[in-house]
């Protein structure tokens, strides 16, 4: 690639670096990159045109509210907080005027709370562009994303005149948790797509090495239960009470033993209980932070129906009230073959890709899979790939996490030739 992108890259990632923000509360970031793209002359949507407000998922309005403060304060002016309608994330369209295919590229924006490392031996620190926001990292590479996007967004502006069709270039909030991506896909923005392509920087492949048709994404469903019960002194009248936090322990030894499917990988994960007032006191509240995951739609859905009729159960058997909120979500997906095939091309043709891997065991969840789902089953085609990037660093989400930024270079290499062939 060239030396002037490569350079951007790294210093927009940088600058994002400083100022991480959790999901749904991403204003300055999204605030960053629109004035960045306008002042390339790119269109910018935002708001309720990208984002489908209904169907967000674990937005919490008390750190929205916090994040536009921490973005006026940051100096983001008025009419773009105003333009983004309380909703964060945008998607630039690139369009050359000339007939062919609609091509989807994704890119996410938020950060992980996670307090980074002050260590001399963490590079961020040492050069200088720690996040100025303690208890808030980019642990993931999220700002590596957004970085190259910007810059892909500049490569295609320069070269409109070489391309046919339109590129649409999203920048998705709230993938940590798998919150986000269900409020872009509603919003209709990608429908009209024929390719999707996305990718994530990873430790788990080395530097040089790209994943090209990873499996085994996980469905999943992200949960948040309550149980609310009836108070009562515990030594005079336990017997008036209703126990939401015994509710809640039963539930929990139910929900890991939900029988596993004999179809494929099933997982269920209780994080959080919080429960009580008190020593002396029947308690009254009770919450779960939790996820049940399968190999398929299907195996998940199975997982998510044991959930709620455990819940039900437990709840009704111990007289308490419930609620199940559903906090995120991300879907299975299979790569297009062809499109994998016309990577793989590219990535052979690609300076500083040393080894391609296929059928590699991806094991977790990513809501960029119902981007994709979202545009497959519109008739189009995506595709899902992993850029190695390993340096002796913490892993994901941990204080010292980084990588090898030598990736960001391959990485937009790698878009830049799908764009060439996809626009040509």
């Amino acid at each position: 690639m060239t030396c002037c992108y490569h350079k951007e890259i790294v210093d927009m990632r940088h600058e994002l670096h400083r100022f991480p923000e959790e999901g749904w509360t991403e204003f300055w970031t999204t605030a960053y990159i629109a004035k960045y793209l306008r002042g390339l002359g790119i269109e910018v949507l935002m708001g309720e045109k990208v984002i489908s407000r209904e169907n967000c998922l674990g937005r919490n309005p008390q750190l929205v509210a916090a994040g536009i403060e921490a973005a006026k304060a940051k100096g983001v002016c008025e009419c773009l907080l105003e333009e983004m309608q309380e909703l964060t994330g945008c998607v630039a369209v690139l369009d050359t005027g000339r007939p062919g295919p609609t091509v989807a590229l994704r890119f996410d924006i938020d950060c992980v709370n996670v307090l980074e490392s002050t260590d001399p031996a963490h590079l961020p620190a040492k050069e200088g562009w720690r996040s100025e926001r303690d208890g808030l990292m980019h642990a993931c590479g999220h700002d590596a994303h957004a970085a190259t996007g910007m810059a892909i967004c500049h490569w295609v502006k320069e070269h409109l005149d070489q391309l046919n069709g339109k590129l649409k270039v999203v920048f998705q909030p709230a993938e940590e948790g798998v919150r986000g991506a269900s409020a872009v896909a509603a919003s209709g923005v990608l429908d009209d797509c024929d390719y999707f392509l996305t990718s994530h920087v990873s430790l788990m492949a080395k530097s040089g090495e790209v994943l090209s048709s990873p499996i085994n994404f996980l469905s999943t469903t992200k949960y948040d239960v309550t149980f609310t019960g009836r108070p009562a002194h515990a030594g005079i009248e336990p017997n008036a009470g209703r126990n939401a936090l015994a509710a809640a322990c039963h539930a929990v030894t139910q929900l890991l033993g939900i029988s596993r499917h004999g179809s494929g990988m099933t997982r269920v994960n209780i994080g959080r209980l919080i429960a009580g007032e008190g020593r002396n006191v029947i308690p009254v509240n009770a919450k779960l932070v939790m996820e049940v995951r399968g190999e398929t739609g299907d195996i998940n859905q199975y997982m998510c129906e044991e959930t709620e009729n455990i819940v039900q159960g437990v709840a009704k058997s111990f007289g308490v009230d419930y609620k199940i909120e559903k906090m995120g979500a991300a879907v299975d997906l299979v790569n297009d073959a062809p499109l994998v095939a016309m990577l793989d091309e590219v990535l052979a043709n690609t300076e500083g890709v040393t080894t391609v891997l296929h059928d590699i065991n991806y094991g977790g969840s990513e809501d960029a899979t119902i981007l994709a789902k979202r545009v497959q089953s519109h008739g189009g085609q995506a595709c899902y790939f992993v850029m190695g990037g390993t340096r002796p660093a913490g892993g994901h989400h941990t204080a010292s996490f980084d990588f090898d930024e030598s990736t960001l270079g391959t990485g937009f290499d790698v878009y830049i030739g799908m764009v060439k062939k996809l626009m040509a």
